[in-house]
């Protein structure tokens, strides 16, 4: 990502140049130590924008020049993991593609290109995918995400992938937006006509079930009752 972050340093002016404006000397010196370096902590420091303070100069016994503390601006680039990036393709091999993402490069392997298998045509300059049939040539903008970084003493070295769903060249991009309006679209479809459709009456099922218990219950008990007042007769006459 990109930054402005407030550097404190000691900067060394010479005595020949003792005459000029300390603040455009200053400036200069900066400009002229910082700009293009590489650092773990600021990463790539791309401008020193503004001088903001200049210390009391001091000497140092057998260097004829003076010192001064000065505080000041720089804008810099520390790409970060799992960070989304937009980049140009500036170039590609049979290995992989570059990435332009403004100050520093970025490799993504041809593994980490697509779920795909992809080789490279020397005809088209291009890597292509064997089942999808998809092109990713030099001029494509891309979308990635960054998996690796790297920074050594003079560069900044980035690995990123485009496996993921919604990254890789623009028109990929485009499709799966579409795909996923189409699916929800296609949800929501759903949702409504199962909405619309009656709902199943398990209320007077369970009710007929329950009168018919009930129904059954009755003739059981009305059985019984008959057989008690039949037994009870048969009793009667015989003790008669």
């Amino acid at each position: 990502m990109y930054y402005v972050a407030e550097v404190r340093d000691t900067i060394r002016v010479i005595p020949k140049r003792f005459g000029e404006d300390l603040e455009e000397v200053v400036l200069e010196i900066c400009r002229e130590t910082f700009e293009g370096t590489v650092s773990k902590d600021l990463g790539l420091t791309i401008v020193v924008i503004d001088l903001l303070e200049i210390g009391p100069g001091r000497l140092v016994p057998g260097d004829g020049a003076a010192f001064y503390d000065v505080k000041f601006t720089t804008l810099n680039y520390l790409p970060e993991d799992r960070e989304f990036i937009i980049g140009d393709v500036v170039e590609v091999t049979d290995f992989g593609v570059f990435l332009r993402l403004g100050c520093v490069d970025a490799l993504c392997h041809v593994s980490q290109v697509a779920d795909d298998f992809y080789s490279y045509s020397s005809k088209q300059g291009a890597l292509i995918g064997r089942e999808s049939g998809k092109t990713i040539s030099v001029g494509d903008r891309v979308r990635a995400r960054i998996i690796a970084v790297t920074i050594g003493k003079s560069q900044i070295r980035v690995g990123v992938t485009m496996r993921q769903a919604g990254l890789g060249v623009e028109s990929w991009v485009e499709e799966w937006k579409k795909s996923g309006l189409t699916e929800k679209k296609k949800a929501t479809a759903k949702d409504s006509t199962d909405k619309e459709k009656p709902e199943t009456k398990k209320t007077s099922t369970t009710k007929k079930a329950s009168t018919s218990k009930k129904g059954s219950t009755t003739k059981k008990s009305t059985t019984s009752a008959k057989k008690t007042s039949t037994k009870k007769a048969s009793t009667s006459e015989k003790k008669k």
